[in-house]
C-alpha cells in the first residue's frame, strides 16, 4: 500500500441536526481539498442534545435519514472514504437507540456498521452519565477491509477496553470517534489512545467532540492521530477543525519487523 493522507475531524455538535450536517459538510470539504483520501467523524456528530433521551427523536432507519443521506454525499462527491463517527440509530427497542459508527467508500456505499459495544457510565459529584439508559449495547466486534488497509471500528468508552481491539487484529488502523467528557479526558485521553496505538501497532485516528456544547457538557477534543510507535503526528486541542496526517504504511510494516509482539502474543 501507498502512504495516504487521512483527517480526524473536530467538532462542537449542538442539538440541531441540520446545523451540524452544514458544519460536517464543511469540515468534510476542507479534509479532502487539503488532499485526505480517509475522513473520520465524531461520537455523535449529526447530535447533541439537551437531555440524554432527546436521541430517540432523531434516530435513524436501515431505509436511511439526514444524517446517513450526508455521509453518503459526501463520500461520493469528495471521493473519499468516511468513518462516520456516530449517530443515532433505532435498534428495535422503543425506548433506546443504538450507537451506530456507519462507514461509506468513496463511491457512497454503506460498506460496514458497528454499533458501540460499551457503554459510557460516570458518576462524580453532580456529574453523572449512564449512556445505557438510552443505548442498546452492541454485541459483535467490526473491522472493515478498505484500500487502506483493515480499519478496526471502535466508539468512545470503548477506547477503555483493550481485548476489544485484540478480537479485532490484526489492524492496519484504528478508528476512535469519540465524545470524551472534559473530566475524564483530561486524565486519560491521550493515554489510552497512545496505550491502544502501541499494543496493536496499528495507526490509530481519534476524532472527537471538543468544547462546551449547548447542553452544558463540556467535552475534552484533542483530536489525535498517532502512529505505531506510540507518537501523536497531529493534535487539535478545542474548536471545531480538521486534523490532518500522512499515513505511511511502510512506517507501520518497519516497526512490526523490529517489535513482533503481536507473533509473541502466548495468550
Amino acid at each position: 500500500m501507498r502512504p495516504f493522507r487521512a483527517a480526524a475531524v473536530q467538532m462542537v455538535s449542538e442539538p440541531s441536526v441540520e446545523a451540524n450536517i452544514a458544519a460536517a459538510e464543511a469540515l468534510v470539504a476542507e479534509a479532502a481539498a487539503a488532499g485526505a483520501r480517509l475522513v473520520a467523524l465524531p461520537e455523535n456528530w449529526s447530535f447533541m442534545g439537551r437531555g440524554e433521551r432527546d436521541k430517540l427523536t432523531v434516530r435513524e432507519t436501515e431505509d436511511g435519514g439526514p444524517a446517513q443521506a450526508f455521509l453518503a454525499r459526501a463520500a461520493r462527491s469528495h471521493g473519499v472514504w468516511i468513518v462516520g463517527g456516530s449517530i443515532p440509530m433505532e435498534c428495535g427497542v422503543a425506548d433506546k437507540v443504538a450507537n451506530t459508527c456507519l462507514v461509506y467508500d468513496d463511491r457512497g456505499r454503506r460498506v460496514a456498521r458497528y454499533d458501540k459495544i460499551h457503554l459510557f457510565g460516570f458518576s462524580r459529584g453532580e456529574e453523572r452519565y449512564d449512556e445505557a439508559a438510552s443505548v442498546l449495547a452492541g454485541a459483535r466486534p467490526a473491522a472493515v477491509a478498505t484500500p487502506f488497509g483493515r480499519i478496526g471500528l471502535s466508539i468512545c468508552y470503548d477506547l477503555r477496553f483493550p481485548e476489544l481491539y485484540r478480537s479485532l487484529g490484526p489492524v492496519d488502523l484504528l478508528t476512535v470517534p469519540s465524545a470524551f467528557t472534559h473530566t475524564t479526558g483530561s486524565a486519560h485521553w491521550e493515554t489510552l489512545v497512545r496505550a491502544r496505538a502501541i499494543e496493536n501497532l496499528a495507526w490509530v485516528i481519534a476524532p472527537a467532540q471538543g468544547g462546551t456544547h449547548p447542553n452544558g457538557r463540556r467535552t475534552w477534543g484533542h483530536t489525535m492521530v498517532v502512529d505505531p510507535w506510540g507518537t501523536v503526528k497531529a493534535e487539535l486541542a478545542e474548536g471545531p477543525g480538521v486534523v490532518l496526517a500522512d499515513i505511511d504504511p511502510a512506517f507501520q510494516a518497519e516497526v512490526r519487523a523490529s517489535l513482533p509482539a503481536l507473533a509473541h502474543r502466548v495468550l
